[in-house]
């Protein structure tokens, strides 16, 4: 990768994150700044954006339960929204054909159909990105966005097979046996320990199930997906998952920058691609329908339909397939690679004050929801608590260990992840499901008997969220959050915290009161 590449996505990227929008905004503007100069791509820096989507597919495989595919809100809705989404932009298609608009005049109901196809997709690179920036990948929502992201995965898989005649191997069959393997990898991460190691056999177990799946004629990033899938039980993954971060996070850049490099717009090519991002409220109001008929809550159903609205970069693969077949001119290539970028600004801006919209309008999009609850959407309360814990991490677990051994069964935990808080809980913890973003959660608790609220998150963003929605619920007890860095106390004060510990100050602050102990002139005070 040239310098110039370094240095246009470094400005950009701190230029958009310095007025309050996601950098990925700013490494698109790059891509394309960066065309307009006269740079162009290179198989380097190709290769850098493949290596970030295997690592990111395989990241999230490692932080995916198997069991949220098999709901129906999931595969269902996922069907349905496909179903009905291609039919109706097919007609919308024709409507624009039928009043002679040029762009559109070539069009008959084949490659209507095949255009309307390639829009439905969601792109998973930009949905992952902003919700691992909010922290809100394991939460309900961030959840049902990434099971439905899969099912297109898979939708994907099938239509390149019927598209391009490309049947996997007869030996695929093989891949079964990865069911088998699992003591093999189970020993390797016993061994590896924390460092490099760990890192390494994450890019190990990334690519080479990338290209296991690839030898037998299948997709290599599912085959990432997968491996990561298999290893998610694997008390390292979530470490192994935070170790390869940075680095996936890195390539990522890579990737939103070949979409820059793709096309050089012209205005009437942009014009055509602002067309088609008209379409996107549909995609939204679709997922957003499809969820409360199958018993979402109205905040699910929200967040998930608004993070899923976007347009992926598997439509640019089913387009230039499309151009190669001659079914498409080559222009509706310039115009997919410029509408998936619209798309991913306007997510990257709708996103940011989601939770602020859902609280504004809950009223109105509460009136959608079915009476019926799913069982993972009723409301705990937890009882006697008058100390609430929120992100049960290491530093969580350890506040409510301190705190349950001084109080008792006044302090209850909470966290967004289900398979943690299963897990806490067959040890005896007193713990709840429940997105402390979630305003509609606070409103159905009772606050009264509520004194103090802990929370131990890495994002302050979540932090400054969650004070504000406490707020709207009229909590009046104390709120105690942590930071990691001095420059991230004062905000959180400004938020509404109460006390903020620093995160490293306080730690070697209580190592020292406890190792002082171990003196016997300070063991008898």
């Amino acid at each position: 990768m040239e310098f110039a590449f370094i240095l246009i996505a470094f400005i950009c990227g701190l230029g958009l994150k310095l007025v309050g929008l996601p950098p990925l905004i700013g490494y698109l503007i790059a891509g394309f700044a960066l065309n307009y100069l006269g740079f162009q791509s290179s198989d380097g820096l190709q290769t850098i954006a493949n290596l970030g989507i295997t690592l990111m597919l395989f990241t999230i495989g490692l932080k995916l339960n198997i069991r949220d595919l098999y709901k129906k809100e999931v595969w269902l809705g996922s069907i349905c929204h496909a179903v009905v989404w291609i039919s109706l932009i097919n007609l919308l298609l024709f409507a624009l054909t039928w009043v002679g608009l040029a762009a559109f005049a070539d069009l008959d109901w084949s490659t209507q159909a095949l255009l309307a196809f390639s829009l439905s997709f969601s792109s998973t690179v930009c949905i992952v990105k902003i919700l691992e920036e909010s922290g809100e990948i394991k939460t309900r929502h961030g959840k049902l966005a990434i099971g439905v992201l899969i099912m297109q995965d898979i939708i994907a898989v099938l239509f390149l097979v019927i598209a391009t005649g490309k049947v996997p191997s007869i030996w695929a069959l093989l891949l079964l046996l990865l069911f088998f393997v699992k003591p093999l990898w189970t020993m390797v991460l016993e061994r590896v320990g924390h460092g490099e190691l760990l890192i390494l056999s994450g890019f190990l177990f990334a690519f080479g199930g990338y290209e296991l799946f690839e030898l037998v004629g299948i997709k290599g990033d599912l085959g990432a997906l997968i491996v990561g899938m298999f290893i998610a039980t694997h008390v390292k993954s979530a470490e192994m998952s935070k170790a390869l971060m940075n680095f996936k996070d890195i390539f990522l850049v890579g990737f939103f920058l070949t979409i820059g490099f793709s096309a050089l717009p012209t205005l009437d090519l942009t014009l055509t691609a602002l067309l088609l991002c008209l379409f996107i409220p549909i995609k939204f109001v679709l997922f957003f329908g499809l969820f409360t008929l199958l018993k979402l809550r109205a905040r699910t159903s929200y967040l998930a339909s608004l993070v899923l609205s976007n347009y992926s970069e598997f439509g640019l693969i089913v387009v230039a397939l499309l151009v190669s077949l001659g079914w498409l001119s080559a222009q509706w290539l310039v115009v997919l690679a410029l509408a998936v970028s619209f798309s991913f600004v306007l997510t990257g801006l709708a996103y940011k004050t989601s939770h602020n919209q859902y609280t504004k309008y809950k009223d109105r999009l509460k009136s959608f929801e079915s009476p019926h609850r799913l069982i993972e959407d009723v409301y705990v309360q937890p009882v006697g608590a008058t100390i609430i814990v929120i992100g049960l991490g290491r530093v969580g677990k350890g506040a409510y260990s301190s705190l349950n051994s001084m109080v008792g069964k006044k302090v209850w935990g909470m966290d967004a992840d289900p398979t943690r808080i299963e897990a806490l809980t067959k040890v005896g913890y007193q713990a709840m499901v429940g997105d402390g973003e979630d305003v509609d959660l606070w409103e159905n608790m009772d606050l009264s008997q509520i004194q103090l609220i802990l929370m131990a998150l890495p994002s302050i963003e979540d932090i400054c969220n969650i004070t504000e929605q406490l707020q709207h619920a009229n909590y009046t007890g104390k709120i105690a959050s942590i930071a990691r860095y001095e420059d991230q106390i004062q905000p959180l004060i400004d938020a509404g915290s109460d006390k903020v510990f620093n995160f490293f100050t306080e730690a070697g602050t209580g190592f020292a009161e406890e190792s002082l102990q171990l003196l016997p002139e300070h063991s008898r005070s």
